[in-house]
C-alpha cells in the first residue's frame, strides 16, 4: 500500500519574525486543570506531550485579563507576575520539544458566571444567569490596558504569543454585534464604533509586546445568531485587525448561545471551511480554519484546496497527542480519531470536572494514568471484544502481558458496530478501526466466534469479563407481537418500515433510533446547512435564514415513562441538538406514558389519565439494557476470581466513556 503524505499540512509557515514548523494549530480547550491545585504541572505534561507529537502551534485554554472577565469565581487569570512565573513550567515543557505556544486571553463578558459580569450593554445572555453591568468609558479603557498587560505577562512567562478571543460570543464579540451592544457613545451605534474595542485592544497589545510576538485574533466569521455580523462587516474588521498588528486570524464559528450545531458529531467534517475561504484574498496575513477537521486527509484537502493557510484542531489532540507525528510518518491508520462526542471534554468542563477524552482516557491524566511495564508477566483472558474488552486487552498487552481476547461474534467492536450505523455517528467506526489496529500492534491473541465456558479459562492468571449488554424488554402485554422489534435487531437488519412508528424509550438509544428513521435521503453539506438555516452568502446578519421545518415522511412517536422533557439524549452539551432535530422532523415527543398493551391495532398507552391507541406499524423497543453476566455467575459459583468492566459491570446508558476508562485503569492496576 502506498504511504500517504501530507505536503501542505506539514509545510512550514513563515511569519516573518518566526517560523511555524507546520500548518497545524492546536485549538484552545479549557481542561479544568487551569484552576486545579498543581494543575499547571499537569498541563505542562499535557501540552508537552502534544508538542512532542509534532503540533506546530498550541493555544491554551482561556485565561482572563482581570477578575471581572473570569468565567466564574476564582477561574484562571493572567494578571500578575506570580501567575506569569508559574506558567514557566508549562512553556518550558513545550519548548523542550521544539513546539510553540500561545496563551489565549478571554474576557467572558456577559457569559461570566458571577454577579460582577460586565459587557458592552446591560443585556443578559439567554444562556447566562446574571445580567451584566454596562461598562463605563473608564472600565473600557482599563480593560484594554488589562489585555495589554496580560499579553506582556504572557511574554514574560515564556509564551510565543497570545490569542485574543474575539468570537463565540465572549466580550470582544459582544462589543462587535448590535445583539449585545446597544450603546450610543463612541463604543456603540455604527459598526465602525462597535469594532473600535477589538481594534484598540490589538493596538494596545502590539505596542506592549513588540513586533516579534505572535498575536492571533479569533474572529467570529459566522455568528449564527440574530443581529450578528454580515460577511461585509467581517471583512471590514479583518482588514482593520491586520492594520492594527494581528499576526494570524483564526476562524470562530457560532456563539455559545447559537442554536445551530457547530462541533458535535452530527456536523459533517470540515463543514465550515467555506467560511474561512470567503475571507481569502481580503487580508495578507495567514488564515486558520476550524471545526470538525479530525483526520490528516481532511486537513490536507482543505489546505490543498486553498481554503486556509492553517487548520485548527482541538479535540483531535485529546484523542491522540501524536496526531501530527503519525501523519508525518505516513501512519494515519494509527491515529486515535476524535469522534466529536463531547462526552468527556465539553460535557465535563460544563459540569465543573476535568476534561479528558472518551476514546483516550489518558488525555489530561498524563501524570496519573501511566502505562508502565508489568513487574511480572501474567497470562490474561479478556472475554468480550467491545470497547471495554479491547481497551483492557491492549493496555495489558502494552505492559508486556500475554493476553487472549475472546469474542463470541465474528468481529470486534461490540455496541460501536451498531452505533456507527446511526446517521451522525459514522465516526464511531474510526474508534473500532483504531482499537483493532492496537490489538494487532500489541500482540493480543484474538479468538472470534468463540463462546467461553469456565473450563476454557484454566491456566489464566487473571480473567476480565467484558461481555457487554443485551436489550431489556419491558413487561408489556403483547411484547412478543410481530410489530415489535428491539433496537439491536432493528439496527442490524434495518427492516423496511411502515408510515407510522412508535419508539418506546427516549434515552440515548431511543433518540438515535428516532433520528435514524427520520433521516433525510440526501446527506450533502449544502442540504445540512439548509436544514439548520445557515446562509452561505452571510448576507443576512449572523449568517442565518429563518428555520424551515420539513414535512415528515412518516409519523414517529418517541415515548418515555418519566414525565418531563423528552428527547434530549445523554449529552449535556449536545442534548439540545437531538431534541431540536427531532422537533424539526415532526417527531411527536410524549413523556409520562404508561404502556397498556400491544396488539394488531398498535400500541395502547395511557397519558394524563386518558387512553390512546397509537396505530403504529412497527414498535421499536429502546427501553434500556441489561448486563450480560452469565459467565461471571458461573465463575462466581466455581469460586474463581475475576474482574467485571463495561456494560457487564453496569448497563445503564451505553457508556463507552466509562467502559474504555475502566479497561485502561484495570489493566494498569494488574
Amino acid at each position: 500500500m502506498e504511504q500517504k503524505s501530507y505536503p501542505h499540512l506539514l509545510a512550514p509557515l513563515d511569519l516573518g519574525f518566526t517560523t511555524l514548523k507546520n500548518r497545524v494549530l492546536m485549538g484552545s480547550m479549557h481542561t479544568g486543570l487551569e484552576e486545579a491545585r498543581g494543575g499547571l504541572k499537569k498541563l505542562a505534561a499535557f501540552y508537552g506531550e502534544r508538542a512532542k507529537g509534532g503540533v506546530g502551534l498550541i493555544v491554551t485554554g482561556g485565561f482572563a485579563p482581570n477578575m471581572r472577565g473570569s468565567l466564574y469565581p476564582f477561574a484562571a487569570q493572567m494578571s500578575s507576575g506570580r501567575e506569569s512565573r508559574a506558567h514557566r513550567v508549562l512553556t518550558d515543557a513545550v519548548h523542550e520539544h521544539g513546539g510553540k505556544i500561545a496563551l489565549q486571553l478571554l474576557h467572558a463578558g456577559r457569559y461570566s458566571y458571577h454577579p460582577f459580569a460586565q459587557s458592552a450593554s446591560a443585556i443578559r445572555a439567554p444562556i447566562a444567569k446574571f445580567t451584566p453591568f454596562q461598562m463605563s468609558e473608564r472600565q473600557i479603557r482599563n480593560t484594554i490596558n488589562d489585555f495589554a498587560k496580560s499579553a506582556e505577562l504572557a511574554r514574560e512567562g515564556g509564551y510565543d504569543g497570545i490569542e485574543l478571543m474575539g468570537s463565540e460570543g465572549y466580550l470582544i464579540n459582544q462589543f462587535i454585534c448590535s445583539r449585545s451592544n446597544t450603546r450610543y457613545d463612541g463604543w456603540g451605534g455604527s459598526y465602525e464604533n462597535r469594532i473600535r474595542f477589538p481594534i484598540e485592544v490589538v493596538k494596545a497589545v502590539r505596542e506592549r509586546v513588540g513586533h516579534d510576538f505572535i498575536i492571533i485574533f479569533r474572529l467570529s466569521m459566522l455568528d449564527l445568531v440574530e443581529q450578528g455580523s454580515t460577511h461585509e462587516e467581517v471583512v471590514m474588521l479583518a482588514k482593520a485587525l491586520e492594520k492594527a498588528g494581528v499576526t494570524i486570524i483564526n476562524t470562530g464559528i457560532g456563539w455559545h448561545e447559537a442554536r445551530v450545531p457547530t462541533i458535535a458529531t452530527q456536523v459533517p467534517r470540515a463543514a465550515f471551511t467555506w467560511v474561512t475561504e470567503k475571507l481569502r484574498g481580503e487580508v495578507n496575513i495567514p488564515l486558520v480554519t476550524t471545526n470538525r477537521i479530525n483526520t490528516p486527509d481532511v486537513a490536507e484537502e482543505v489546505l490543498a484546496n486553498g481554503q486556509a493557510d492553517m487548520v485548527s484542531m482541538a479535540r483531535p489532540f485529546l484523542a491522540d497527542s501524536h496526531f501530527v507525528a503519525k501523519a508525518a510518518e505516513g501512519r494515519p491508520e494509527d491515529i486515535n480519531t476524535c469522534i466529536a462526542c463531547n462526552q468527556a471534554c465539553l460535557d465535563h468542563v460544563f459540569q465543573g470536572k476535568r476534561a479528558t477524552c472518551l476514546v483516550n482516557p489518558q488525555a489530561c491524566y498524563e501524570t496519573e494514568l501511566v502505562v508502565s511495564p508489568a513487574a511480572v508477566k501474567r497470562r490474561l483472558a479478556v472475554i468480550g471484544g467491545g470497547m471495554a474488552g479491547m481497551s483492557a486487552a491492549t493496555t495489558a498487552a502494552e505492559r508486556g502481558m500475554d493476553v487472549v481476547l475472546f469474542e463470541k461474534s465474528d468481529t470486534l467492536g461490540g455496541q460501536f458496530n451498531l452505533a456507527m450505523q446511526i446517521p451522525g455517528k459514522e465516526e464511531f467506526k474510526e474508534t473500532i478501526r483504531y482499537f483493532k489496529r492496537r490489538v494487532e500492534q500489541t500482540g493480543v491473541t484474538v479468538k472470534l466466534n468463540t463462546s467461553v465456558e469456565t473450563a476454557d479459562l484454566e491456566g489464566f492468571d487473571d480473567i476480565i469479563i467484558a461481555t457487554g449488554v443485551a436489550p431489556r424488554l419491558p413487561s408489556i402485554p403483547g411484547i412478543d407481537h410481530e410489530k415489535v422489534i428491539d433496537y439491536q435487531t432493528f439496527i442490524r437488519e434495518q427492516p423496511k418500515l411502515g408510515s407510522r412508528v412508535a419508539v418506546v424509550g427516549a434515552g440515548g438509544i431511543g433518540v438515535d433510533i428516532a433520528s435514524m428513521i427520520t433521516e433525510p435521503d440526501s446527506h450533502s453539506l449544502d442540504d445540512w446547512l439548509k436544514e439548520w438555516g445557515v446562509d452561505k452568502t452571510i448576507a443576512h446578519p449572523g449568517g442565518l435564514y429563518p428555520h424551515l421545518n420539513k414535512s415528515a415522511e412518516r409519523q414517529v412517536w418517541l415515548l418515555q415513562r418519566r414525565s418531563g422533557q423528552v428527547g434530549k439524549g445523554p449529552g449535556k452539551t449536545t442534548g439540545w441538538i437531538h431534541r431540536k432535530t427531532l422537533q424539526k422532523r415532526g417527531v411527536e415527543l410524549l413523556g409520562g406514558v404508561s404502556y397498556d398493551r400491544i396488539d394488531d391495532q398498535g400500541l395502547h398507552i395511557s397519558l394524563e389519565g386518558q387512553h390512546h391507541i397509537l396505530p403504529a406499524d412497527q414498535i421499536i423497543i429502546c427501553a434500556g439494557q441489561e448486563s450480560v453476566r452469565g459467565l461471571a455467575k458461573e465463575l462466581e459459583s466455581a469460586g474463581k476470581s475475576f474482574h467485571v468492566i463495561g456494560g457487564a459491570d453496569k448497563a445503564g446508558e451505553l457508556d463507552a466513556k466509562r467502559a474504555i476508562r475502566q479497561g485502561v485503569e484495570l489493566a494498569i492496576s494488574l
